[in-house]
């Protein structure tokens, strides 16, 4: 399995891991993988507490950040955060907002407390917000990689970056979008098919892969989008990735940090349950299909705002979610792609790393047996 990938970054396997919980990072990167911290949601502070305690668990092994850099957003001249979220948050409608309100209320879910109710809050989705945390990444010598989840990330950016030794990753749909990485100097273009988790396009990853190993070569790729076996993974690196790109796969796991109610869901859920929507971020985004995606869909319904407006009406609904897990199972925002059909138990991150590694070797070991065999 190893690649010139692994060598390049000091890891064993070419398998990285995207999950917005530490506990994974660390435990991904101490297997042998490359655990990324997704930033987003994090203050540059809170950032910095999660990569101190990610330096303090991993040992000597790397990790990476993942930040959000749309190629085109609402506001994005403006780089003052402050600013920017005062701007945003005059042009919400108040139709929108009643909208979700009532939503919840007939969902049941109970309101915040006052001291926890943060709505119209400016999540990281700008550059704006993205530029701090990138500052508090650069300071911890451990990270090895930052990878920009939305867009070609600015090429003074990725030359910042560059300066103090790091590699640049972005996450693409199509060729067009690969190439336009490649041009702007990103070091590994992640390949992300529509079934994939989170923030996709609409092509298959088994058509996607292919033709964007073609376009960029010999920039590396990263396969994502239905990476949950060691199979799929062999199918990656026939197709002409140096490695894989998984975060579905990382939601289920024992360390992962989500509700028990959340985990349940998507380990309940089978690979029709999913539904891309633009209904929490304002960008098409896979998610579990519930009441929520369902009404935003409705003839009455308004039109989701344009990134990154419409989560400041969703991120109370994902606030409450989380706080009451319980009671707001058909409301909550579950990013997952389509392999949420192949999680079904709950695994240490270790043992799913060990899993993917021998399923991968004997898939090789079985195409190998039928060449031989011809």
């Amino acid at each position: 399995m190893r690649t010139p990938i692994c060598d390049e970054l000091g890891i064993e396997f070419p398998i990285f891991a995207f999950t917005h919980c530490r506990d994974v990072v660390a435990a991904v990167s101490k297997a042998g993988g490359f655990g990324v911290l997704g930033a987003v949601g994090f203050s540059p502070e809170q950032l910095e507490i999660e990569l101190a305690w990610i330096d303090e668990h991993v040992g000597d092994r790397p990790y990476g950040v993942d930040i959000v850099i749309p190629g085109k957003y609402e506001g994005m001249d403006e780089m003052d955060p402050e600013k920017l979220a005062e701007t945003l948050r005059s042009l919400v409608p108040k139709q929108h907002l009643e909208f979700a309100d009532k939503i919840l209320e007939e969902a049941g879910v109970p309101d915040l407390p006052p001291e926890e109710d943060n709505r119209m809050q400016l999540l990281g989705w700008t550059e704006a917000s993205a530029l701090p945390q990138i500052e508090v990444a650069l300071r911890h010598p451990k990270v090895r990689l930052i990878a920009n989840a939305l867009g070609t990330p600015p090429v003074d950016v990725i030359e910042h970056i560059h300066d103090h030794g790091l590699k640049v990753a972005a996450l693409c749909g199509s060729p067009y979008q690969a190439l336009k990485h490649k041009e702007a100097g990103v070091d590994i273009v992640i390949a992300q098919g529509g079934e994939g988790g989170g923030h996709t396009g609409e092509v298959g990853s088994i058509v996607l892969w292919p033709q964007v190993a073609q376009a960029i070569a010999p920039t590396p790729m990263l396969a994502a989008g239905g990476v949950g076996s060691g199979q799929q993974i062999a199918a990656a690196l026939a197709l002409g990735a140096q490695g894989v790109w998984a975060g579905s796969l990382w939601l289920t796991v024992e360390e992962a940090d989500l509700p028990p109610a959340q985990k349940e869901q998507l380990l309940e859920a089978d690979s029709r349950a999913t539904v891309r929507s633009r209904s929490f971020t304002g960008k098409p985004c896979r998610m579990l299909r519930n009441r929520w995606t369902d009404a935003w869909e409705q003839p009455d319904a308004p039109d989701p705002l344009p990134m990154p407006m419409q989560y400041m009406v969703s991120g109370n609904c994902v606030a409450r979610g989380h706080r009451y897990a319980d009671k707001a199972r058909d409301v909550m925002f579950n990013p997952v792609g389509q392999v949420v059909g192949q999680l079904n138990r709950v695994e240490k991150t270790a043992t799913v790393i060990q899993r993917l590694v021998e399923e991968y070797l004997e898939a090789v070991d079985g195409l190998t047996s039928l060449m031989a065999d011809a």
